[in-house]
């Protein structure tokens, strides 16, 4: 059973990394970074860094977000609480082949995890 310490060290890691991230059925990677205002976006200078651990890269803000702020390379998705659209699909970036492979391993590590808590939250 994991400890106070170690879960609050895991949710304070996984806050540090990006918001959303999913594996597709051909093995490719997807990042999405949540923008929650322009000062978000300002404060922010760690997304850059996610890019080259994807395959496609987006960022997800609402409705009324200046999305002139945003990248023009980046996909985008507006959001609200029940529904998203993609705006603007993302570019294609092609990880190398050891980076994919350690990160999937990891990917899958942290779904097994997951998935562990849910049916044995002890």
């Amino acid at each position: 059973m994991p400890s106070e310490t170690a879960e609050s060290l895991a949710r304070g890691v996984c806050r540090l990394l990006a918001d959303v991230a999913r594996i597709d059925k051909e093995g490719r990677f997807l990042i999405v970074e949540i923008k929650s205002s322009p000062a978000d976006f300002h404060g922010d200078s760690k997304w850059p860094e996610y890019r080259p651990h994807c395959d496609f890269f987006y960022f997800a803000v609402g409705e009324d977000f200046p999305v002139d702020l945003l990248p023009d390379d980046c996909g985008l998705i507006v959001a609200k609480a029940y529904h998203a659209t993609i705006v603007r699909e993302a570019e294609t970036t092609h990880m190398n082949a050891s980076r994919r492979r350690a990160q999937t391993r990891h990917f899958a590590r942290a779904a097994v995890g997951r998935l562990r808590g849910l049916l044995d939250p002890r």
